[in-house]
């Protein structure tokens, strides 16, 4: 098989480089055609002689994908090509949908494990557990496999009946557990309810088919629950379909607005895109939460939402993804997804970053000069908004920082096995909302760590011991190391005493932790209304009619986030 692959792949592209030099003999005097042709004949012959020549086995589609996937680097992160093996993968990520049970699984502590079973899905209804740990999937043993090793195993057609065999914590015993697969379509609203007797809260997770729908459907719901604003949540979400990003801005724009247009090189292409429908609600006043992680369709709705002065914007500049991606079929059932064009919102201004790669460590854009940066008026009440990257929010809500010892807890998986082991001795527990451990449960949890290995370094650590190396290097070092060592000493860290420091925000994540044992994905959400700094000046906005109507008065400037 190796070597008909060795022998057929040169041949296929050797015919396929003949193709091109007739085709550029046709068109001598267009030197991009010469180009191609010329590149394309090296690329064939340099390929070749690896093939024949390299002192190991070569395979083949190794070396060409790895080719492939360097040349596409070149252009931008989001054109990438999509081999067979790939195809079913890439068909989930964009309709929501596959054959499975229903659970988000990963490795905690060198353990696969049940992370997160959907509720009403086929893993949640046979009673799988956050912190089950994965043994075998139909007699395979799974414990040393990959997490998308696992997945494979874990998915196949609807109505497909397997066994898995788990460990559960504090069961002596495995258990083993018969699951049907279903077709399981992933929610693109996995919760909305009442914040408080007014607000209505939806959280909008993705934009796969449906999510119009979805939100249509939360809105009406909330509005008869009591609801008079709405708080959409698009913090995190990566975005989707084109199509549903038109589909969720209807809900809140008349029939006939114009929601995005998209500009590229085949002008063919380029098209306005409107809301087709009636609107659900033109007059509710909404506030959308936004992070440096919301990208592309949410941004294209929170932009929308912005552009019409429908609603505030809460929390962070957007991620600045505004590229256009269509997918063209290759050769043996593989795929091209190539950036076509860019996204431009109602008000004119591209989201797209103007400098992709020129981003800070969690993602969000960065810096960009004010002469890179144009402004643009809001189309109802001519406020001023900016173009450069991304949608400024109208209130600026930075995510909290935490302390090292906490994500110390986190990052180590010690607070998620805490509380395993908290649900194996304990059957239920309250209202999620109102869910906190208790005093004596913190206390225990303490008294649980002092045989766990959770050390860390602070920053003030990290800065005191670049000062040292900075001191010996430029022979200051005798002169200052015993005002160095003697702040050293004051500064070290004391892990029992950071316990009871930051106690507060290491109960908020033990208590979701919890609650997520209990009431899934919705639990972690409703919990942490209480703490959320965006939510809770989200709801003090809509909860404000004058400072809700001051936000969106004519001649009002969009707060930067690159201030």
């Amino acid at each position: 098989m190796n070597k008909f692959k060795k022998i057929s792949l040169p041949l296929a592209l050797a015919v396929f480089v003949l193709a091109l030099v007739s085709f550029r003999s046709q068109f001598a005097d267009d030197d991009k055609y010469f180009q191609i042709a010329k590149n394309l004949d090296i690329f064939a012959t340099l390929f070749k002689e690896i093939n024949s020549y390299y002192v190991d086995e070569v395979n083949p589609s190794d070396v060409m994908k790895k080719g492939i996937e360097g040349m596409l680097e070149s252009l931008d992160p989001y054109t990438n090509f999509i081999p067979e093996d790939d195809i079913e993968d890439f068909r989930t990520m964009t309709t929501g949908e596959y054959g499975g049970i229903g659970s988000l699984i990963g490795n905690r502590g060198g353990k696969n494990m049940i992370l997160m079973p959907y509720t009403d899905f086929p893993a949640h209804k046979a009673g799988l557990r956050i912190g089950d740990e994965l043994l075998e999937i139909d007699g395979i043993d799974v414990t040393d496999k990959s997490t998308p090793d696992i997945s494979k195993l874990l998915k196949g057609q609807a109505n497909s009946s397997f066994t898995i065999k788990i460990q559960r914590f504090g069961e002596e015993e495995p258990r083993l557990i018969e699951l049907k697969r279903e077709k399981i379509t992933v929610k693109n609203v996995p919760y909305y309810g009442l914040i408080n007797d007014d607000v209505g809260y939806i959280k909008l997770s993705d934009f796969t088919t449906g999510a119009g729908k979805e939100v249509k459907n939360a809105v009406i719901d909330l509005k008869s629950q009591g609801a008079k604003s709405i708080l959409l949540d698009l913090r995190d979400n990566p975005g989707g379909l084109l199509s549903e990003a038109v589909n969720v801005s209807n809900v809140f724009v008349p029939k006939g607005s114009v929601i995005v247009k998209t500009k590229g090189k085949v002008e063919d292409w380029n098209k306005t895109y409107k809301a087709l429908n009636a609107p659900t609600d033109l007059d509710i006043p909404v506030a959308v939460l936004t992070s440096s992680r919301s990208a592309s369709a949410a941004e294209i709705v929170a932009g929308v939402i912005q552009d019409y002065d429908r609603g505030v914007l809460i929390g962070q500049k957007t991620f600045g993804k505004g590229l256009v991606q269509a997918t063209r079929p290759l050769t043996y059932n593989s795929q091209l997804k190539v950036t076509t064009a860019k996204y431009y919102i109602p008000s004119g201004r591209c989201i797209q970053a103007i400098d992709y790669s020129n981003r800070n460590e969690d993602g969000s854009v960065g810096k960009v000069p004010d002469s890179l940066i144009n402004s643009f008026e809001t189309l109802n009440a001519s406020r001023i908004v900016y173009d450069g990257g991304g949608v400024d929010p109208d209130i600026v809500v930075n995510d909290k920082s935490y302390a090292p010892i906490t994500r110390s807890l986190v990052g180590k998986s010690l607070i998620f096995d805490w509380a395993t082991e908290y649900r194996q001795k304990n059957e239920s527990i309250g209202d999620p909302r109102k869910f906190a451990i208790s005093d004596n449960d913190y206390k225990n949890f303490i008294n649980w760590l002092s045989d766990k290995e959770y050390d860390y370094t602070t920053k003030v650590e990290i800065t005191i011991d670049e000062l040292i190396k900075s001191a010996r290097k430029e022979k200051y070092y005798d002169e200052i190391k015993d005002q160095i060592y003697e702040l050293k000493g004051k500064m070290m860290h004391n892990k029992e005493q950071d316990l009871i420091t930051f106690e507060e925000e290491i109960r908020m994540f033990i208590d979701q932790e919890v609650v997520s044992r209990y009431y899934q994905r919705e639990g972690i959400i409703q919990n942490s209304f209480s703490v959320d700094p965006m939510v809770n000046e989200a709801t003090k906005v809509l909860s404000n009619q004058e400072q809700y109507a001051s936000l969106l008065a004519p001649n009002q400037e969009v707060e930067s986030a690159y201030d």
